[in-house]
């Protein structure tokens, strides 16, 4: 009958009257362990020892059995004695004990000869012994995965009498702990449990041979180790602090305790228990429950001998005793989707960007030349991996002259229909193309070509998968416990909780975790918008005022500006660009510096100007005829360039769900869509702010994007007819980029407004638009932009008088791009005729549906 209190069950117990068969003689060396005492001999009948190998089986003649034999004129108990106690005192009633597990000698040591034990020899002290057997309360947590301190019943530990050993394995035909040449089986409790007691002093090194059917299995015991995870780092996750969040939570391989193996961490506060379960244990998690470790909601266990590319889950007990299979938050490798278990990984790969990462913080962002081009890596070429992108993307990009990529989501995600924006591995890119030192590989190649690399972020929702982020621990964890605020009206997911300070730690970490581990530039944040209002999309009724009666999501403030702040200091030379459509007061200004509105900026470096965007696309859709009804349309965003730090976006939002692509929204015939594209294009990459375009429309590629089929990469093939036409609108990308970059007029003062003069804003008639920009020391640009489709001879314009001639750097409508080749081939003379209100002026010659870039000769 087994005790009801493993720690409340010891019994004195009275000395042997007669030597076992495997005691020592008085005269004979002591052994090195002395033997267990024997009880008295009314006992069932042990088990047999397991049949393992000859190299760990103990030896036949001295079986190590929990119990020793039952004396043969004996009736046999039903249930095991407890061994008698001294004639002279009464003992007080007691759960019975079982019997200490005697040690077996190695196979080649001679069994000394038993002699018996003299009748006046004097008796010993009473020793007390305790049952190693688990109470019933402890196996029943364990069987059904709520118990929360396995590792303070599993496992070795020192008790009156000797050291208790205690096991689970579920499905184990026996086990035996092998402590150097030294071997007991432990006795069979049943469901799995087998334990023991040895007379040790102490707890020794040792291994388990567990025997299954048809083989022996010498492993490390999971429990007898230390936790893995140190105090300061419960700490730091307590307080919601800890930027290396990855190096705490997940799976980690890593020497412990001199042995090699992997902890698993994982935060599930509400969690009833966790087990983890993978293909090391044929995914059953019953015999590998989870430590939890304080009051910080982190449960840890380290499992030696597992190691790279094992998969696994965590099996969680919610509140409520039901079950949930969980991937890893922190995982930072997965399978393949659909499939959707994590991976154990540890990154091997050597950078070879260093000269790359040591130059990227010389200038600021808002400073520096800075055109991206942006792709889904998984569309791009489709098929192509990470590493085979590598060898065609650097070389690509580098050609056309864009200085950084910009990746749409990299983070792992279930539905390859969301292109990403739709996360469940926060903390791994996609294995969709393949490992993540693959990944690493491809941004060291882009970063040796000269070449920045800004990835798509999304913190602002997550999917609903059952097996992901929601409910994680069977309750709102990651997400808002205030359903209002934690269901997004768009997208059917679920919102971040920000006011949690877990949840901002797994997110804010999660940002430094790519610019670190990764090397990534910059983080475009997705949706920031929906994040600083609780009104976003929500009509009346179904959001609630924060608690100052106003619509601003105090707490995703909170979160965008620790983000940037941590970001920035941790991580010199990146850049946070925010995805920001409303009139937010200061995205791009420093977080200690306080707005009209009451707020500190959110610290972003840059932010997408979602107003010229919609604004300018509006006015190249009208036929050039009605332009001049919409001519404002292209001056507004000069009345506030200046109130952010702006990029220029022309993204694949704008190119699909029935949008067209680029070029198709320009109107007219063939010739004049393409002509309107490549002024449009020139127009925006003289304008203030960074420029921004999306993959496919450096070609005019007719067709909208497809995550499917990516860019039409046909037209480009010299066998096709119009070849031509589509590759001099790339050619003009790629000069667009090459002047660019080398005429520091254009990007040096994009924030400020001294970079910056109207020439002429409000020739409406005539669909004409032409400025100034200047660098830092005072060398302008004149760029010309006309948006109608008549040629316009001897066009005067304004200049200033200290500029002795103008030349022709760039013209979107010469023969090169497919253009009617209507150009200013020689040297450009102001002369003395004040025009718009300049001191001189001079006459051109304005192509139809063309821009003209002029530099002083």
């Amino acid at each position: 009958m087994a005790p009801t209190d493993a720690h409340e069950s010891a019994t004195p117990t009275s000395p042997p009257t007669a030597s076992a068969p495997d005691q020592t003689p008085a005269d004979a060396p002591e052994p090195a362990i002395p033997p267990a005492p024997v009880s008295a001999p009314a006992q069932p009948q042990p088990p047999a020892p397991a049949n393992i190998s000859e190299s760990t089986a103990p030896p036949t003649t001295a079986p190590a059995s929990a119990t020793p034999p039952a004396s043969a004129d004996a009736p046999e108990p039903t249930e095991p004695q407890a061994p008698p106690t001294p004639l002279t005192e009464p003992a007080p009633p007691a759960a019975p004990a079982a019997t200490p597990v005697p040690l077996t000698a190695p196979t080649d040591t001679p069994e000394p000869a038993t002699q018996p034990t003299p009748s006046a020899s004097p008796t010993p002290p009473p020793t007390l012994t305790i049952s190693p057997a688990l109470d019933a309360t402890d196996r029943d947590r364990l069987l059904h995965g709520t118990h929360h301190a396995p590792h303070s019943v599993l496992g070795a530990h020192s008790v009156p009498g000797g050291v208790a050993f205690r096991v689970f394995r579920p499905f184990a035909l026996g086990v035996t702990v092998v402590a150097g040449q030294l071997k007991a089986e432990l006795h069979d409790d049943g469901d799995g449990f087998f334990s023991g007691l040895l007379p040790l002093q102490g707890v020794p090194e040792y291994r388990l041979a567990v025997a299954y059917e048809g083989t022996v299995q010498e492993v490390e015991d999971a429990y007898r180790f230390l936790p893995a995870l140190g105090d300061l780092d419960l700490h730091l996750i307590g307080e919601g602090r800890h930027e290396e969040l990855w190096q705490a939570l997940g799976a980690r391989t890593m020497t412990h305790q001199g042995v090699a193996g992997t902890r698993f961490t994982v935060w599930a506060p509400d969690a009833q228990g966790v087990r983890l379960a993978g293909t090391f244990n044929f995914w059953d998690g019953t015999g590998a429950p989870l430590r939890s470790l304080g009051g910080t909601g982190v449960w840890e266990l380290f499992m030696p001998g597992i190691g790279e590319g094992e998969l696994y889950k965590f099996e969680i007990t919610r509140p409520d005793g039901s079950k949930t299979m969980r991937a890893d938050p922190m995982a930072r490798r997965t399978e393949v989707p659909p499939a959707t278990s994590s991976i154990v990984h540890a990154s091997h790969y050597e950078w070879n960007d260093a000269e790359w990462l040591a130059q990227r913080a010389e200038l600021p962002a808002h400073k520096a030349p800075f055109s991206i081009y942006e792709l889904h890596l998984a569309s791009w070429r489709p098929g192509l991996t990470y590493r085979q992108l590598a060898e065609q993307l650097p070389a690509y990009v580098k050609d056309l002259g864009f200085t950084h990529v910009e990746m749409m989501p990299v983070a792992e995600h279930p539905y390859g229909g969301s292109w990403g924006y739709q996360v469940t591995g926060f903390y791994a890119p996609t294995a969709r193309l393949g490992t993540p030192d693959d990944f690493k590989f491809l941004v060291d190649a882009l970063h040796q070509a000269g070449i920045g690399v800004l990835m798509d972020w999304v913190p602002a929702h997550f999917p609903r998968d059952d097996w992901a982020l929601a409910e994680f621990d069977g309750r709102p964890l990651y997400e808002h416990e205030d359903p209002l605020r934690a269901a997004h009206p768009d997208w059917g997911t679920l919102e971040f909780d920000f006011g949690r300070r877990e949840v901002r730690n797994f997110l804010v970490a999660n940002a430094v975790y790519w610019c670190e581990e990764f090397h990534i530039d910059g983080l475009r944040v997705d949706a920031v918008a929906s994040m600083l209002y609780l009104d976003y999309s929500r009509e009346p009724g179904q959001w609630t005022p924060n608690e100052h009666g106003g619509r601003e999501n105090l707490d995703a403030v909170a979160f965008l500006q620790e983000m940037n702040a941590t970001v920035y200091r941790r991580v010199p030379g990146v850049v946070t660009i925010a995805e920001e459509s409303t009139a937010w007061d200061g995205v791009t200004r420093a977080t200690h510096h306080i707005g009209p509105g009451g707020f500190g900026g959110l610290g972003f470096g840059l932010k997408w100007n979602m107003g010229w965007m919609h604004d300018s696309l509006d006015y190249m859709s009208h036929e050039p005829v009605h332009r001049k009804h919409h001519h404002g349309e292209m001056t507004f965003s000069m009345v506030y360039a200046y109130s952010e730090n702006y990029v220029l976006p022309i993204s694949h939002d704008e190119v699909v769900h029935g949008k067209r692509s680029l070029v198709s929204k320009m109107p007219g015939d063939w010739w004049q869509q393409r002509a309107n594209l490549r002024a449009y294009l020139a127009f925006m990459w003289a304008h203030p702010g960074k420029q921004l375009l999306f993959m496919g429309q450096e070609f005019a590629q007719g067709a909208e994007w497809s995550e499917t089929n990516g860019p039409d990469w046909w037209l480009l093939d010299p066998s096709y007819g119009a070849e031509a036409d589509h590759r001099g609108v790339r050619d003009l990308v790629r000069d667009l980029n090459t002047v660019y970059r080398h005429t520091p007029a254009l990007w040096q003062l994009d924030t400020d407004p001294s970079g910056f003069q109207w020439i002429t804003g409000d020739a409406a008639e005539d669909n004409v638009f032409a400025f100034l920009r200047y660098d830092t020391d005072g060398s302008p640009l004149l760029a010309v932009s006309n948006l109608s489709p008549v040629v316009r001879h001897d066009y005067r314009l304004g200049t200033p008088d200290d500029i002795p001639a103008w030349h022709e750097t760039l013209n979107t409508d010469t023969a090169l791009y497919g253009g009617s080749d209507i150009t200013n081939p020689d040297p450009i003379k102001p002369e003395p005729q004040p025009w718009h209100g300049r001191p001189a002026s001079i006459r051109v010659t304005l192509p139809p549906l063309a821009t003209v870039w002029l530099r002083p000769a």
